[in-house]
């Protein structure tokens, strides 16, 4: 089997607004605020008539990402097997250009043919189940041949940065739509980001968990006052995503050494080399992962081999994924040992996905797909309604 055409299309989905159950838009980080995502639809065909699908975000614009996927990556590996994923992803080369974030869709697409070759679903070719409740649900049930894990994932429901008494009914929202764990974005005062905290756990009476990302928003001192300040009141985060700048590992280890409050890097991860740096400086108590910049799902395997022999539990990172992406994750933390934290999604706050079986949200899970592949079938129709 070879690689026959990639190509690229872009969609531009809104988000449901925040007066809506569920809504979180306009969603708002300490860079900016979103309405929509645009989102980049990748298809890797071959001669075999297999076809297989991936998805990225925009960088730059929609049509310099699509002209990297199509005119950059597509003729490297043209006339090449989309079974040789860890081969492609070392030859792939860009001068300049940091290729793995743009071939990580080319190669979730490879997956997805390579599941459909083998009809088996892309977590059982990782491994399957992994996680400690599947495994165990697996040797209870031995003796029956039918018996299969559970095959639910936990997710953490995200919110953008709101007033305290916004964030108040939103929390009530995530607790009785199921989620036990809640991110909100922070970074643009580090008071606000404390009192809101503060309010949405008051709120639902310490029935959720927290987790606090600035996206590299906090000084050292302001990350050590938001940490001092939550453990004052007794709230103790899941932990603190990115609380200052990337690639000053030994100031996230002094950090580490002043709070209680566990830290977890997420953009730092997304440089090579850097994990074993993190480890090595005492930097971390949890990683925040994500396959787009590991260079895929056998570089989120990579990663994650890494972190779990030493001993750090670890998370992956949501990126306002649509349907496609969000299979990819489900396959992953399913079939890859380690993922013991639920990861991020605002999959439930979409006006409209391109599934046309889109996945359902109950009590803050999401099941992954038992069919062949990343297990979905794209709407071409949704697909040509949002393209840009």
């Amino acid at each position: 089997m070879e690689i026959t055409d990639v190509t690229a299309t872009t969609v531009d989905v809104p988000l449901i607004e925040l007066d809506e159950t569920l809504g979180i838009g306009p969603y708002v980080t300490n860079h900016g605020q979103v309405e929509s995502m645009e989102r980049v639809l990748v298809r890797v065909e071959t001669d075999a008539g297999i076809a297989g699908w991936g998805e990225m975000r925009t960088f730059l614009s929609a049509e310099a990402t699509e002209s990297v996927l199509e005119d950059g990556i597509g003729p490297l590996i043209e006339g090449q097997s989309p079974f040789e994923v860890e081969r492609l992803r070392r030859q792939v080369f860009i001068e300049y250009t940091n290729i793995e974030l743009f071939f990580a869709a080319v190669e979730t697409a490879c997956w997805d043919i390579v599941g459909k070759a083998l009809n088996k679903p892309v977590c059982e070719l990782l491994g399957g189940a992994t996680a400690p409740e599947q495994t165990e649900a697996m040797n209870a049930d031995a003796a029956d041949a039918e018996s299969r894990p559970d095959r639910e994932v936990e997710f953490a429901f995200c919110l953008g940065i709101l007033s305290p008494e916004e964030s108040r009914r939103k929390a009530c929202e995530a607790l009785e739509a199921g989620f036990s764990v809640l991110k909100t974005k922070a970074g643009r005062d580090w008071q606000q980001d404390v009192a809101r905290i503060e309010a949405m756990h008051d709120e639902v009476d310490g029935q959720l968990e927290f987790r606090l990302d600035p996206n590299q928003g906090w000084t050292l001192d302001e990350a050590v006052r938001v940490g001092a300040a939550l453990e004052d009141s007794g709230i103790y985060l899941q932990y603190m995503e990115q609380p200052i700048r990337v690639n000053n590992h030994t100031s996230l280890a002094t950090l580490r050494q002043r709070l209680r409050q566990p830290i977890a890097p997420n953009e730092d991860t997304y440089i090579p080399n850097n994990l074993r740096s993190l480890i090595t400086t005492g930097a971390m108590d949890v990683a925040v992962l994500d396959l787009t910049p590991a260079g895929g799902i056998a570089g989120l395997r990579q990663q994650a081999a890494i972190v779990e022999d030493a001993g750090v539990p670890y998370t992956h990172h949501c990126a306002f994924d649509l349907g496609i992406r969000t299979a990819a994750i489900l396959h992953a933390v399913h079939g890859l040992p380690g993922f013991s934290l639920p990861p991020d999604t605002t999959y439930y706050a979409w006006e409209e996905d391109i599934l046309t079986d889109p996945f359902e949200l109950a009590d803050g899970r999401m099941t992954v797909p038992d069919a062949p592949g990343l297990g979905v079938d794209i709407d071409l129709d949704t697909i040509e309604k949002f393209q840009v």
